[in-house]
């Protein structure tokens, strides 16, 4: 079971790496496996199912965002705790955004889903 303080740390780091724009250190949060699952993937990589498996996947994807977003930049709302599992609630430069993280036992995402405001 995942607690707070693992949250709070995962959310800070999660929010800076994104904010710094360093792919790496965002990508050290998933497993090499895991699935993202995003309305965004669908338009920005043609993916009509809107996810995305493995590291590789997602990391040609990010990079492509993060190409297109120069000034991307997330502020923290709030961050719940499920049982094996963080949602961080944030504004992004689209608006109010959340997204849910399904931990493995090494406490790292296996699956991830992004949510997005009208």
């Amino acid at each position: 079971m995942l607690d707070q303080s693992f949250a709070e740390h995962f959310a800070a780091d999660w929010i800076d790496s994104w904010n710094g724009h360093d792919l790496d250190r965002i990508l050290s949060h998933y497993s090499d496996t895991f699935e993202m699952s995003s309305p965004v993937i669908a338009r920005l990589v043609n993916e009509p199912s809107g996810s995305l498996t493995g590291k590789i996947a997602v990391g040609e994807y990010w990079a492509k965002a993060l190409e297109l977003n120069p000034g991307l930049y997330f502020e923290l709302v709030n961050t719940l705790v499920g049982v094996n599992s963080i949602t961080l609630y944030y504004k992004g430069h689209r608006g109010m955004s959340a997204e849910c993280f399904h931990f493995g036992p090494d406490q790292l995402v296996v699956k991830a889903f992004a949510h997005y405001a009208p």
